[in-house]
């Protein structure tokens, strides 16, 4: 039996050799740091036995795939504790996520965070037991006859959603057995002692409002303790940066129960909105969009016709006007067709790049709703670029390489990814291939690194996603460019080629910031609410040293409204230091205090956010520092940090 490992390495067996006797045999770090193996591509458990020619991988803790391999075990061992605390406790779901692990379950009494540590303990117990962690399979209808024996209604439902000859596979540690497709450790020794449970939440079963809330407790895994301590810093810098929090502090947005996801700006957050909108608009000029408006609501036949309403009529929001059914739009690109169809096109007229700062709603469940990030109503920075043929890799280099302008202004980092056709698309092979290749040949002419997201593209296209990632290493999708065949097809889009002849263009959905609500999300987190000079809702806070010194204070103020400066001066009659630590609190960049030397000399004495006292200066000096600043849009030396 010939086995071809990753790095191409060939090793021959006289016999059959399970995969963790092969990850043994290729070392004895590798034997015991191994969580899980791949056979031709597919996950298997360790104690697999391989018995023909094939390609293995023995995967650790390291690999993503070998991590979620642990956190999955990590939450069957969880589960068991739970069982063992709480008996009559009915399981759902317990899968692995991308930062740990959870499980729903429906208790028949209350669990409760103070419930947490208690938890924990039954699960260090049932690790140091060492129990083997083994896989079988039952035909159909004896696994649900064990899971009805077992009390598991849950599961049940699961089965019973499965084929009649499916074979089912369950994982049994111990007294434990539990409905689960795998694959698993082979120890729960083996989930190790860098796991902590974080917190408790209601879930909907199968994610359906309509169904039972059942309580989800989410927790973590990590192969070393010193990875769960670096998470857990990272989560408590991440509840400090909560922009929910800094919004309420910062005053920038809100939210109210009369419109439950739809968030209200506050002065100092459209002062943030309307520079990032300012910004939007002058790349786009200096890009060659032009920039329209289109109606927040449209009939219901300009749905169909774009395929909204037979794939996301569940997220959109509808009313009847006139007795015609109307859809308040969850998406722009309708809008910018008609736009498009306006009026006659020719080839000279393209590409023809449309960008529309669009107010869009979609229906999103209750649960599911998160400050500004996940929200029923949000401004879309989108754009849609009419092409020809021969125009589509440039015009996609074109996208990425803006997209690339606005995150290196931030100073994100970001990854791509591009997703291919989903199960629900419409569309020809055809059309598909060639829109993939597009995507692909652009990236590659760009030399962008980028992986493959099978089947997670649009309906009516495939896609690229740029994933960024903050100051504490959280990724976020926001840009995105969609090349689309079916739009234009479908509503029936022309222009007339140099031939004189009719032609159909292809048409490339895009975003930049994403929603514009989620992109300040991100940023107030990003930044910690200590914004850029040029991005702060206030830049300098004039403080005078008492009231004798206000005239003063209101002739710098007036200065630096004339130079185009964002300021406001503190007039309370409260001791300067105490007038300082309030403009520290509230993250203003700079402070200009002003007392009687400044006043007989004209200057200011300046102290910033990122050093300081900073010493005293001309007031002129200092506006045309700061102006300098703004207008560069300069992100200052650990401002993210």
């Amino acid at each position: 039996m010939k086995i071809t490992l990753k790095d191409g390495t060939e090793k021959e067996y006289a016999q059959p050799m399970a995969l963790i006797d092969i990850a043994k045999d290729i070392s004895e770090g590798l034997g015991r740091m191994a969580c899980l193996g791949e056979m031709d591509g597919e996950a298997r458990d360790l104690r697999t036995v391989v018995r023909e020619d094939c390609q293995v991988n023995i995967l650790t803790a390291k690999d993503e795939k070998g991590l979620a391999a642990l956190r999955h075990s990590a939450s069957h061992v969880m589960a068991q504790a739970i069982k063992r605390l709480y008996p009559e406790t009915k399981l759902a779901i317990g899968p692995s996520i991308a930062d740990g692990f959870y499980y729903d379950v429906d208790p028949a009494e209350p669990i409760t965070a103070e419930d947490l540590p208690k938890i924990e303990a039954e699960m260090k117990k049932i690790i140091k037991e060492g129990l083997d962690i083994k896989r079988f399979t039952l035909p159909r209808k004896e696994a649900i006859a064990l899971m009805e024996e077992k009390g598991e209604p849950y599961k049940v439902e699961l089965i019973r959603d499965l084929p009649e000859d499916a074979q089912i596979s369950f994982y049994e540690q111990g007294e434990f057995t539990d409905l689960c497709a795998g694959p698993h450790l082979m120890n729960t020794r083996d989930v190790g002692k860098a796991y902590q449970l974080t917190s408790i939440a209601g879930a909907y079963w199968r994610g359906d409002e309509h169904n039972k809330m059942l309580t989800r407790i989410y927790a973590t895994a990590f192969a070393k303790k010193e990875e769960l301590e670096h998470y857990l810093t990272m989560m408590e810098e991440a509840k400090k940066r909560d922009h929910r929090k800094l919004g309420r502090e910062l005053k920038l947005f809100m939210m109210h129960e009369a419109g439950p996801g739809f968030p209200f700006f506050l002065p100092k957050g459209m002062i943030l909105k309307n520079t990032l909108l300012d910004y939007w608009r002058a790349i786009h000029k200096e890009a060659g969009y032009v920039e329209i408006s289109t109606p927040v609501i449209l009939n219901r036949s300009l749905w169909e016709t774009s395929g909204h309403w037979d794939h996301y009529k569940n997220n959109m929001y509808t009313t009847v006007i006139d007795e015609e059914d109307y859809a308040v739009k969850p998406m722009n690109c309708p809008g910018g067709v008609l736009v498009y169809a306006s009026e006659s096109r020719s080839y000279r007229d393209l590409p023809l790049r449309m960008g529309e700062l669009g107010l869009v709603h979609r229906h999103e469940k209750s649960g599911q709703l998160h400050g500004l990030m996940r929200v029923r109503c949000f401004t879309q920075d989108d754009a849609h670029i009419f092409m020809t043929p021969e125009q589509i890799k440039d015009e996609i280099k074109g996208v990425a390489n803006l997209i690339h302008q606005v995150y290196s202004l931030f100073g994100f980092t970001y990854h791509v990814e591009l997703s291919t056709r989903p199960e629900d698309s419409m569309g020809s092979d055809e059309d598909w291939e060639m829109a993939t290749e597009g995507l692909r040949g652009a990236l590659d002419e760009l030399s962008l690194p980028y992986v493959v997201n099978e089947g997670d593209g649009a309906f009516y296209g495939p896609k690229i996603d740029f994933h960024l990632e903050d100051s504490i290493g959280r990724t976020w999708q926001c840009g995105t460019i969609q090349l689309d065949f079916q739009l234009p097809q479908r509503f029936e889009l022309e222009y007339i080629g140099a031939d004189g002849e009719k032609h159909r263009p292809i048409m490339i959905h895009r975003v930049a910031f994403g929603s514009i609500e989620r992109f300040i999300g991100i940023l107030i987190e990003h930044f910690a609410g200590a914004f850029p000079t040029w991005l702060a809702p206030v830049q300098v806070k004039v403080l005078p040293i008492s009231d004798k010194f206000a005239d003063y204070g209101k002739q710098v103020l007036e200065r630096l409204d004339q130079a185009g400066i964002r300021a406001e001066m503190d007039t309370r009659s409260e001791k300067i230091g105490y007038k300082i630590r309030e403009a520290q609190t509230a993250k203003i960049p700079y402070m200009l205090v002003v007392g009687q030397k400044e006043a007989q000399e004209g200057n200011v004495s300046v102290r910033s956010r990122f050093a300081g006292d900073e010493g005293s200066s001309r007031l002129e000096d200092f506006i045309a520092m700061i102006r300098k600043e703004i207008d560069e849009k300069a992100i200052r030396k650990g401002e993210t940090a």
